[in-house]
């Protein structure tokens, strides 16, 4: 699993940072980093929380198998 950030999107809120401090940061210009890249099971529900409380819609949660399995997919039916 991954936390995938659409920094198109980020208004800089920090919403996301006081749901899950140890995972997000707001630096003094507004932006968005992610402070912890490891993820574990434990931790879903929280970052669950934290997607839902973002009032942009700039975060989600992505599996990581998930990802490779649809990128395996459209690189073979790239060639086609």
């Amino acid at each position: 699993m991954k936390i995938v950030i659409d920094r198109g999107r980020c208004t800089g809120i920090g919403i996301c940072e006081s749901v899950a401090p140890d995972h997000f940061e707001v630096d003094e210009d507004g932006t968005l980093q992610l402070i912890s890249l490891g993820i574990s099971e434990d931790e879903r529900p929280l970052l669950e929380e934290a997607v839902r409380s973002c009032p942009a819609r700039a975060l989600r949660l992505e599996n990581r198998l998930e990802n490779r399995m649809e990128n395996r997919v459209e690189t073979q039916g790239a060639g086609q």
